[in-house]
């Protein structure tokens, strides 16, 4: 998501950690698992902190919970996001300085959405 978000290559990402971008598909995709000091890589690349690539991950069992803010992300939210209108939705998004029109807009997504259409 990160990747997509600054317009990054898997071939350049690739060249960076000098890797093919044959392995970083393999790493988007989570079939190869990736260790802690490419992971420090890549966060540097992707100008993140490594936290980022936990957000949302469930904790592990036998961990309490602290409170709710620290649930995970939903799945769907992080699927969007990662879609090329999700980018272009939250690129448009950011751009809007005035937070009353931001509002505005969310409230009008929500009742477009309860609508059920268009």
């Amino acid at each position: 998501m990160r990747r997509l978000m600054l317009e990054m290559s898997q071939a350049k990402v690739a060249d960076q950690l000098e890797l093919t971008f044959q392995q970083v598909q393999k790493y988007e995709k989570g079939s190869n698992r990736i260790g802690a000091g490419r992971l420090h890589q890549l966060s540097h690349i992707l100008d993140v902190p490594v936290s980022f690539f936990f957000e949302g991950a469930p904790k592990p069992p036998g961990l309490p919970s602290r409170n709710r803010r620290d649930a995970p992300s939903p799945h769907y939210l992080i699927d969007f996001l990662a879609t090329a209108n999700g980018q272009a939705l939250v690129k448009a998004f950011m751009r809007i300085k005035r937070t009353a029109v931001r509002r505005n807009i969310v409230r009008f997504l929500e009742a477009v959405a309860d609508e059920g259409g268009p």
